[in-house]
């Protein structure tokens, strides 16, 4: 630039870098999921609740659990194609992409009874959450056949109820964190499709995904 314009005296660049950790397994680095690492933060809440009111010696108790602003990406294994179009659509197939969002996930425990639900092992299931959230992400297959976020969200809670009995419900909220390719071609330089290697995040619009995963709810008789 100075050395460009004459006018211009002075010129500064200032880059930002955010890291990311490469996602572990059995010890060894991912080919191609990333995470940042302590970003995310856990937290707990709980009711009590008279059954007998005024009466204090009967009560429930209700517990939610999750975690917040878990930020994963991969560089592939992730598509978004033959989605419902309308005359709206402009979003192309996209057979091939980064996938990336900022997971807040939360659980609901079956039991309300106090002595009960003070037997829980709360911080194994925490781990447990958050590896098989990771794990979906990163290695499920299923994730990779059927690759919408949507799908992916019901793998990663259906894990977590397969490994918890005392999980009663788990709920996922999942947005989009959007990296396209930047087309360079201006500059003379290919970087579309299959020569993709510089992306830029956007904003907006983005997607937003939420579900709630339950069990069955039990018969009466």
């Amino acid at each position: 630039m100075v050395k460009k314009y004459a006018h211009v005296t002075s010129c500064q660049v200032k880059v930002t870098t955010k890291p990311w950790e490469r996602m572990k397994f059995d010890n060894k680095g991912h080919a191609h999921s990333f995470y940042r690492e302590g970003k995310e933060t856990r937290w707990t809440e709980a009711v009590v609740t008279k059954t007998n009111p005024p009466s204090a010696e009967q009560f429930t108790v209700n517990i939610n659990s999750g975690f917040y602003d878990l930020e994963v990406l991969k560089t592939t294994n992730s598509s978004f194609v033959d989605f419902w179009r309308d005359e709206l659509a402009t979003l192309p197939d996209m057979p091939d992409r980064m996938l990336s969002t900022k997971v807040l996930c939360q659980w609901k425990f079956v039991s309300t009874d106090l002595a009960t639900l003070q037997q829980l092992p709360f911080d194994a299931i925490f781990a447990g959450a958050k590896r098989n959230t990771l794990d979906a992400f990163a290695n499920d297959p299923r994730a990779w056949v059927h690759a919408s976020v949507q799908t992916t969200l019901y793998i990663m809670a259906d894990r977590i109820l397969n490994d918890f009995a005392a999980v009663d419900d788990v709920y996922y909220a999942l947005p989009n964190i959007h990296y396209f390719p930047f087309d360079l071609s201006k500059f003379g330089l290919k970087n579309l499709q299959s020569d993709a290697e510089v992306y830029m995040p956007i904003a907006d619009p983005s997607g937003f995904i939420t579900a709630t995963i339950s069990r069955p709810a039990k018969g009466k008789f």
